[in-house]
Parts: C-alpha cells; sequence; structure tokens
C-alpha cells in the first residue's frame, strides 16, 4: 500500500463521530468482553516477569545489605542498574503490550462481521511478525518520551497518534513500521479532540468496574481499547483500503 495515496485517502474520509463510535463500541464490548479479559490476563503474565527482573537489583540488595534501604536512598549501583534496565523493559513491556492490543482489534474485527472463527491472541508472535512490532515499540517509546520533555503538554498530544498504532498494526501490516507511525499521525491530527475524547471517557467509563468490588474492572478494562477499531474502520475503512492496495 502506498502511504501517500493511504493519506489522501485519510483526508477524504468524513470526520470521526463521537456518538456514534461510542455507542457502536459498547455493543461491540457485549461480544468481546471475555476475549477482553483473557487478553488482559495475558498481559499480565507476559509483563510480569518484566516488573520482576527489573527489581531484583532492589531485592539482591535487601538481602545482602537491609540497612541499605532503611534510608529511602538507593546506592549508586543499584540506582544505575536499575537505570539502565528500565528503557529495555519498558519497551519489552511495549512490544507485548502491542501485539496483544493489535490481536484483540483483529477480533473485534471478527465478531463485527459476525464470523465464528477461533480467537488467535498470538497473532503477532507468529511468523517474524514480532520484529516489526519490536520496531513499533521504538517509536511508540521514543513518542513518549519526548512528549514526557514536552513539560506534559506533548503527552496529551501523541496520546492520541499512539493509541491509534495498534489499529494500523493490526489492520495495515504491510505497512513499515515508521509508515504506520505517519499514518496514525495523520488520522490523529485530523480527528485529534473526538479521538482524544473518546480516549479518556472509553477509559472513564472502563474503569467504572472498580465499583464491583474491585474485581469488574478485570472485565470492563478492555473497553477502553474497542472504539480504537471504530476509529480506524470510520476513518481509513477497510475495503477503500484494500482497493488503495491494489492501485
Amino acid at each position: 500500500m502506498n502511504l501517500e495515496n493511504l493519506t489522501q485517502h485519510i483526508k477524504a474520509k468524513p470526520d470521526l463521530e463521537f456518538g456514534t463510535i461510542f455507542s457502536r463500541s459498547i455493543d461491540l464490548f457485549k461480544k468481546v468482553w471475555l476475549q477482553g479479559f483473557i487478553i488482559l490476563l495475558l498481559t499480565f503474565v507476559v509483563i510480569l516477569p518484566f516488573y520482576i527482573v527489573l527489581y531484583i537489583p532492589m531485592i539482591a540488595l535487601g538481602i545482602t545489605d537491609p540497612e541499605a534501604l532503611q534510608h529511602n536512598e538507593l546506592p549508586p549501583m543499584a540506582a544505575v542498574a536499575m537505570a539502565i534496565l528500565f528503557p529495555v523493559f519498558a519497551i519489552g513491556i511495549t512490544t507485548f503490550a502491542l501485539a496483544l492490543n493489535a490481536a484483540f482489534l483483529k477480533i473485534c474485527r471478527e465478531k463485527d462481521l459476525g464470523k465464528e472463527s477461533a480467537d488467535d491472541y498470538f497473532y503477532f508472535f507468529k511468523e517474524g511478525r514480532l520484529g516489526k512490532v519490536f520496531i513499533l515499540a521504538l517509536y511508540t517509546f521514543g513518542l513518549s518520551i519526548l512528549g514526557a520533555l514536552a513539560c506534559g503538554v506533548g503527552m496529551f498530544y501523541v496520546m492520541v497518534p499512539v493509541s491509534l498504532i495498534p489499529a494500523f498494526l493490526a489492520f495495515s501490516n504491510d505497512l513499515s513500521p515508521l509508515d504506520m507511525v505517519k499514518a496514525s499521525f495523520t488520522l490523529g491530527n485530523k480527528n485529534w479532540l473526538v479521538i482524544f475524547g473518546l480516549v479518556i471517557v472509553s477509559a472513564f467509563v472502563a474503569q467504572l468496574g472498580f465499583v464491583l468490588c474491585c474485581v469488574g474492572v478485570l472485565f470492563t478494562a478492555m473497553l477502553g481499547k474497542v472504539p480504537t477499531y471504530y476509529m480506524y474502520k470510520d476513518g481509513v475503512g477497510f475495503n477503500d483500503v484494500e482497493e488503495i492496495s491494489n492501485y
């Protein structure tokens, strides 16, 4: 697919509608809540080892020198070790989270079409796809750092295109990682306010599971990811994109 053609196509599409996407997301979530729950559990299982390894320096320090932690200050060596490990494991966590989120969006597509097919949670872990996901994770991590360095204001800006990256990974996988990022910015910049509102509102609604003794949030958390599917469907489309790729 040609990125330039895709960019023009996105710009020619109607603007996204908040109410339409949000209401359809609620309806679709009723069909994919179980898959969302499984994705969430898989995410916890995958990233937990990263957190354990990240805190190994502190654990080792606590065993060898318990008094060192009583002053609420890390010794220089432990601080350096954690500073080195943090970006490495942050990128690792982002890689696996991206792969699982993209797989969830593909499942959303299948359920939206009413297809009865096996849920492939590890689609992006197979056939060499994880390499592309890793590069996307590097871009995502870099954009997040740049946004944070911009006095926090930039974080609000980049959160919109970054939220769209899993959708382009799921449905425009023939694009290069850099082209996926560029396409995410194209769609995000055109509909920034609507997408920002959907991200915030859907995330807030997803957290209402805390009302159910906190356990309910495990079943509602992935609601915040469903609108991304409709952002792509309405802002890019599927049949139209297939036609562009044949030019």
